[in-house]
């Protein structure tokens, strides 16, 4: 049997690297385990970068729609984006910030304040929302697992996360993806995704994923950093699928101005 083991070492500025097994393509003789450390709690959020140029949304003004940048990108640097308002948490602290590859334009690794949690937050090129958008869904699957050497920590990452989700516009109104998304693992796994319409759109392809949606959306709505910080703040105080939705939809319904009625309708869980 074949294992394919890619080493991908972060730039200079960076102290961990990642190893990643794509199970894929992998013959089905053997499991096989990249070994981590299963105490620590793990989130990996991918991040599709708001695009004007590359996404079918409503454009937004330049400084905040350029998928290319994720300096002050809508969904990463601006003020309500995932690396602002994490850095500005009382509950997390940045670590570490660096690029990874010509998809990934930054990763930022989180760790929790008071629990044994890890936090890895992915900006993917917004140009690449279909392979941010198929990664979530590997990930998801089980079919593809990385770990991540931090300070002598290995770190579940991808299909060894804990948690997994996926946060930007919902990329399958603008494109298919015809790959089969079927579980490697015996459990399920957590998600959430907070994109437009996320569970109409997503469902069908984690139907065979053995996924357990915390959160996910019925309409439109503005996937902000907010919300997915209290539904993990939920998470870690292990509170079940509607204690987690519950916190979104709090969080939603306080910095958009709605209803809480409105919120728990729009984010729901399985």
């Amino acid at each position: 049997m074949r294992i394919i083991l890619f080493l991908i070492l972060c730039c200079s500025c960076s102290n961990s690297e990642e190893i990643i097994l794509d199970e894929s393509k992998i013959k089905p003789l053997k499991t096989v385990q990249i070994p981590f450390d299963s105490s620590i709690t793990s989130i990996h959020i991918l991040v599709a970068l708001c695009d004007n140029e590359n996404q079918g949304i409503v454009p937004v003004p330049k400084s905040i729609g350029n998928g290319q940048d994720p300096t002050s990108n809508l969904y990463w640097g601006a003020a309500y984006g995932i690396k602002t308002f994490f850095k500005k948490s009382k509950q997390w602290e940045l670590i570490e910030s660096s690029k990874v590859s010509e998809s990934i334009l930054e990763r930022l690794v989180f760790k929790h304040k008071s629990r044994n949690a890890y936090l890895i937050a992915d900006a993917y090129d917004g140009a690449q929302i279909k392979e941010c958008t198929e990664n979530f869904f590997r990930f998801s699957s089980g079919s593809r697992k990385s770990v991540i050497s931090l300070d002598e920590k290995r770190i579940g990452l991808g299909g060894n996360a804990n948690l997994i989700a996926y946060i930007g516009h919902n990329g399958l109104m603008d494109f298919d993806i015809n790959e089969e998304f079927v579980s490697k693992d015996e459990g399920t796994k957590d998600i959430i995704s907070l994109a437009c319409y996320s569970k109409n759109y997503f469902e069908p392809h984690l139907a065979q994923a053995k996924t357990n949606a915390l959160v996910w959306t019925t309409g439109f709505m503005a996937p902000e950093a907010y919300t997915i910080h209290d539904a993990i703040t939920a998470y870690l105080s292990e509170k079940d699928n509607e204690g987690v939705s519950m916190a979104a939809a709090k969080a939603y319904s306080k910095y958009q101005k709605c209803s809480l009625g409105a919120a728990r309708k729009l984010l729901v869980s399985n």
